[in-house]
């Protein structure tokens, strides 16, 4: 199972952090951790563990059926990153981390992401595109 986004921000914040006690990185790096605010990961671990859920319930799911999975769970991140998380959101890294993990999640729940994205007359990478805000 791929991880999800906030596993990795969260280990590269223990990271940061670690560098910055072994004196490796400068004190001013030390502000890295406001990067991510738990707000802003539990919310999104709660909109993907939600969309995990529903694609475990798909069984031999139709495009319309994926589609209205990945329209959920990107409008569920779109408030997450409209919300007050301390004026923190989600920037291009964590915008392609969000796109690949939900490419991906897809792929491990039996969806031809490639032949959906060519009955759709989209490319691969749009995926997600008529949704996403952020």
């Amino acid at each position: 199972m791929a991880n999800r986004p906030p596993e990795n921000w969260r280990a590269w914040m223990a990271e940061v952090a670690r560098d910055v006690e072994a004196g490796i990185s400068g004190p001013e790096c030390a502000g890295a951790v406001e990067m991510y605010p738990e707000s802003l990961l539990r919310a999104t671990d709660s909109a993907l563990e939600t969309f995990e859920a529903e694609m475990r319930g798909l069984v031999e799911p139709s495009d319309e059926e994926v589609f209205g999975a990945v329209e959920r769970v990107v409008l569920a991140l779109n408030a997450v990153d409209d919300a007050n998380h301390g004026g923190v959101g989600y920037c291009t890294e964590e915008r392609e981390q969000l796109c690949e993990y939900i490419d991906l999640t897809l792929g491990e729940h039996g969806v031809d992401v490639v032949a959906l994205a060519v009955r759709k007359d989209i490319d691969r990478a749009e995926i997600t595109d008529a949704w996403r805000d952020w």
